[in-house]
């Protein structure tokens, strides 16, 4: 198998195994659940500009939903997880690149999730818990690592655009992937294509997101949650 299979598919295992571990331990299990379900509505606040806007709402929607969102993606990963070695024979290679990243992506993301509900140990959250989680946690450069292939991801879908001839091989997956077992993959690939190009240039979108989560990961490393000024500052938080 190619080094990029080689590279999905242990970002995938390492997904299997935190839900495995979180499956055996229900207070996780909760606390996690906690994390995702406060980072989804954080982004929503954080992004309730873009959200209302016609030229952005469907592409922060995708990011929403689909890297932000709490929802469960373990048939998605399966599906991954048992064709890999096809989907690296079908899709074109620019396209596996893609997946490599959001596979990564997803992999840390568990794995911070993760460590952010143990460290909670909450059903539920408020900014003050978030920020003494994300400060026990740590591991800023991994925080750093999230964000760029968050953007590498979105940038991918936005350069697709101007890519007719793949727009036409990516409806031409449809039935391949259908019979192949990914019809998840090919649903995630459709969709972001198609928000990013309704968007019409995604630059000013990125940088948006690239300055906005790099701040907010600055602000909450940096809050003194000792200070009589934290309730101040973390009420600053988008």
């Amino acid at each position: 198998m190619s080094p990029d299979g080689l590279a999905i598919l242990e970002n995938l295992e390492k997904v299997a195994a935190e839900r495995q571990r979180r499956e055996a331990d229900a207070g996780l299990e909760a606390s996690t659940l906690a994390v995702k379900a406060y980072q989804h509505s954080r982004f929503a606040r954080t992004y309730a500009d873009l959200l209302s806007q016609p030229r952005y709402a469907e592409s922060a929607r995708f990011f929403l939903d689909e890297l932000y969102g709490p929802q469960d993606f373990s048939d998605r990963d399966t599906q991954f997880a048992r064709v890999v070695p096809g989907l690296v024979r079908l899709f074109p290679q620019e396209l596996v690149g893609t997946v490599k990243a959001l596979s990564e992506l997803h992999a840390l993301s568990e794995e911070m999730d993760s460590a952010m509900g143990a460290a909670t140990g909450s059903n539920s959250l408020d900014a003050r818990q978030y920020a003494s989680a994300w400060q026990t946690v740590g591991r800023p450069q991994v925080r750093a690592r999230q964000i760029e292939l968050m953007l590498q991801v979105g940038s991918a879908l936005d350069r697709y655009t101007r890519n007719p001839i793949l727009r036409h091989s990516l409806r031409l997956m449809r039935a391949p992937a259908r019979a192949a077992g990914l019809p998840a993959l090919q649903r995630f690939l459709e969709a972001g294509f198609d928000t990013f190009r309704a968007m019409k240039g995604a630059d000013a979108f990125l940088q948006t997101i690239a300055e906005r989560e790099r701040d907010l990961a600055a602000l909450l490393f940096a809050v003194d949650l000792a200070s009589p000024r934290a309730a101040r500052e973390l009420s600053a938080l988008p």
